[in-house]
């Protein structure tokens, strides 16, 4: 290739796949067997011993190489700030458990304790996240509902409601974890990759309605058993129309104020946050205020407001998980674990990409599965992250998981020594910080505009995923969604968007030829393109596409040929036809029309001329009004260079497909096709004495080439490919 301006030279032999493997010796490579592979993952020795401990506590890789003078600083800053945020986002998510304010500081604490060791990301605030919480809050409610006796299970007796709630979400917590472990021993961390973004924005934005609507009763201070299961949100939103004339003004009024307050406020930081320190800690500074107004008007007496009332004083002893409760909650809590570890995957990659470090997605899943288990022993529920919290302790200045101790360290404070101070906090300023947080995941909406205009099939997508989360609740939702998702992408591939190809004149490109004005078409000749796999489900696709692509069935054809055939030779036989200069001519009518018992019979073998004197052009007119379809092209040319695999299936249907064409004298390529297609075609006995090695090209300009040589059109070949046709050889082609 020698480079000339902006055009190229290339000066090579014609090759065909056969031609190309005789000059260009391909080295045999030997790939290790399933044996090997086992072998080589439970063979250990020194190094692999060493790596697997930085694998299994990524701490050993990042403390020795920890820089306290220009990180520390910054990591204690972070710290502060971010606990002072997990304390208050564990009070408000409990809520959504529907758990006492209190155990979330358990889920703020033990998790990240067991994630400082075990995590790879150095930036994630491990801690509740309100989807998760929501989710355990639907099992919670559904085993020990408001209203009504609690489920039939060993182990609640004896037990007070919120005990038996606490018990709940610990055992449902436990045995998400249990999942996350398992997925990562078996080393799946690549599950995630299945839940698209469009997916989770749709999960997630009706996750945050459902949040919303959850909070109303806290807002407006109404009194109503929480509800579960499909259509919970209608119900929910049933309850608190009917009930809104009971609704509490100080409660209401509180809402507002502060949702207003801390909306300004995080605009403020968001437009300023290159100018600020530190943002403001307006959540920290709305309920220390709420606090101590609640205190001192003595808000829970003088206008009932439900207050956090009596705070978790201390730690208490680790439980086991009940294993009745296990087997009731399992089905809910897989899709917690993927969830979970979805979103704090997503969130650590997008951190770990801008700082410049790796984060190991089966070591994320173990992290996350020992976190849940750990601390589901010490009653807290599910653990993963909050955006807002991870933003924050990234923002602050932390560098490392030392921030995530510190944050859990600032919670232990509240725990064991002034959780006290927040028992006066109104349940309603908590509730309003919750809705507040929803901001981000409601704007989602604003996808929807370009989905449509760009993607109609992601908008399918967005939208059945988020009316299923929504109605029939966010296990079943996140079920659904995935199950249209798999659809389009079966949709995608079974029906792909097939095309005829030309030539783009003066080029050795090959386009769409509905697209370009400026082609070149040889005629008898179709370039067929599938741009995709060719297996099972499409095989039958893609042979009724080609036939439309070509004009004609070849089955059809090659019947009607044979058919033809046995009445010429039949005819012969009788006296019927005699053969003449000018071919096969009527000496008289037939008058038998009967047909042979077995006339249907062999009709889809290779044509056979045996008993006839002449070659029969199918091309001209037919004796005895004999009719078979015209076959108007000489060549099929079959561009497989989108084609990634082939199963069995699609190869016998492939293999029979092209049988029809050869058999009706239409000459079959097949061009760029995947070497290790090429492979599995070879081993499954693709080729016999009809479809042959030589009809495959490594290129389409190859292939075309070579039918313009067969079949050779000059005056257009020099007029719009500018190819000197008398100096193309076989063994030189000069472009």
């Amino acid at each position: 290739m020698q480079p000339s301006g902006r055009h190229y030279v290339v000066v090579r032999p014609l090759f065909s796949e056969d031609s190309f493997a005789e000059q260009h010796e391909r080295i045999n490579r030997t790939r290790k067997t399933l044996r090997h592979h086992l072998k080589d993952y439970f063979t250990c020795d020194t190094n692999r011993a060493k790596n697997a401990a930085r694998s299994l506590l990524p701490i050993i890789g990042w403390i020795k190489n920890y820089n306290i003078k220009e990180w520390l600083l910054g990591d204690i800053v972070s710290g502060i700030s971010t606990g002072l945020v997990a304390v208050l986002q564990g009070l408000a998510f409990s809520l959504l458990a529907s758990l006492p304010p209190g155990y979330g500081l358990y889920t703020a604490f033990f998790p990240a304790i067991i994630y400082f060791f075990l995590g790879t990301s150095r930036h994630l605030s491990v801690g509740a996240f309100p989807i998760l919480s929501l989710m355990v809050g639907a099992v919670v409610t559904r085993l020990v509902p408001d209203g009504g006796p609690p489920a039939n299970i060993t182990g609640f007796e004896g037990l007070s409601m919120e005990q038996q709630r606490v018990l709940v979400a610990s055992s449902v917590t436990f045995v998400m974890g249990a999942f996350q472990l398992i997925m990562g021993m078996l080393q799946v961390g690549f599950i995630v990759m299945y839940l698209s973004e469009t997916l989770v924005s749709g999960f997630t934005t009706a996750a945050a309605v459902h949040i919303l609507v959850s909070q109303l009763r806290f807002v407006l201070g109404l009194d109503f058993p929480g509800v579960n299961g499909p259509l919970a949100i209608v119900y929910t939103l049933e309850n608190v129309f009917s009930d809104i004339t009971n609704t509490n003004v100080a409660d209401l009024v509180t809402s507002i104020v502060i949702m207003a307050l801390v909306l300004i406020v995080k605009e403020i930081n968001d437009r300023f946050k290159s100018k600020l320190p530190v943002p403001i800690p307006i959540e920290v500074i709305v309920t220390v205020i709420a606090c101590g107004v609640s205190y001192a008007f003595n808000f829970e007496k003088r206008f009932n407001v439900v207050v956090v009332g009596e705070m978790v004083d201390g730690y208490e002893s680790p439980i086991a998980p009940n294993l009745e409760v296990i087997k009731e909650s399992a089905v809910e809590a897989f899709p917690m674990a993927i969830v979970g570890f979805a979103v704090a995957f997503s969130v650590a990659k997008v951190y770990s990409v801008k700082h410049d470090y790796t984060i190991d997605g089966n070591q994320e899943l173990l992290a996350f599965g020992v976190s849940n288990m750990f601390g589901a022993s010490f009653r807290s529920f599910a653990a993963s992250t909050a955006l807002s919290r991870t933003a924050i302790q990234e923002s602050t200045g932390g560098k490392t998981q030392i921030a995530g101790v510190l944050s859990a360290m600032m919670v232990l404070i509240v725990i064991v020594a002034v959780g006290f101070l927040l028992e006066p906090l109104p349940r309603s300023v908590l509730g309003a910080l919750v809705i507040v947080n929803l901001k981000g995941m409601l704007m989602q909406f604003r996808e929807l505009p370009f989905l449509w205009k760009n993607d109609r099939t992601d908008f399918v997508t967005w939208v059945v995923t988020f009316v299923a989360s929504l109605f029939l609740g966010l296990d079943l939702g996140l079920a659904v969604g995935l199950g249209a998702e798999l659809f389009t992408v079966v949709c995608r591939t079974q029906f792909p968007r097939c095309s005829l190809l030309a030539n783009i004149t003066g080029t050795d490109i090959y386009r769409d030829r509905k697209d370009y004005n400026s082609i070149y078409e040889p005629e008898g000749v179709k370039i067929f393109k599938i741009p995709s796999p060719i297996f099972f489900a499409n095989i039958d696709f893609f042979r009724d596409k080609l036939v439309q692509a070509v004009g004609f069935s070849p089955l059809k054809v090659l019947k009607k040929r044979n058919k033809a055939l046995r009445k010429i030779r039949k005819m012969l036989r009788n006296g019927e036809l005699e053969i003449s200069d000018r071919g096969l001519e009527v000496r008289q009518p037939s008058t038998d029309t009967s047909e042979d018992n077995n006339s249907m019979e062999g009709l889809d073998q290779p044509i056979d001329f045996s008993g006839i004197p002449i070659q029969v052009n199918w091309n001209t007119e037919l004796p005895a009004n004999i009719s078979v379809p015209p076959v108007n092209i000489h060549s099929l040319v079959l561009d497989f260079s989108a084609v990634s695999f082939l199963d069995i299936s699609a190869l016998k249907g492939l293999k029979a497909t092209l049988k029809e064409f050869l058999r009706i004298e239409v000459d079959v390529y097949i061009v760029s096709c995947d070497v290790y297609i090429m492979e599995k075609l070879h081993q499954c006995s693709f080729f016999d004495d009809e479809i042959k090695t030589s009809i495959f090209y490594p290129t389409l300009h190859d292939a075309m080439l070579h039918i313009l040589e067969k079949h050779p059109d000059h005056g257009e070949l020099e007029k719009d490919i500018d190819i000197n046709y008398e100096v193309i050889q076989r063994d030189s082609i000069t472009v």
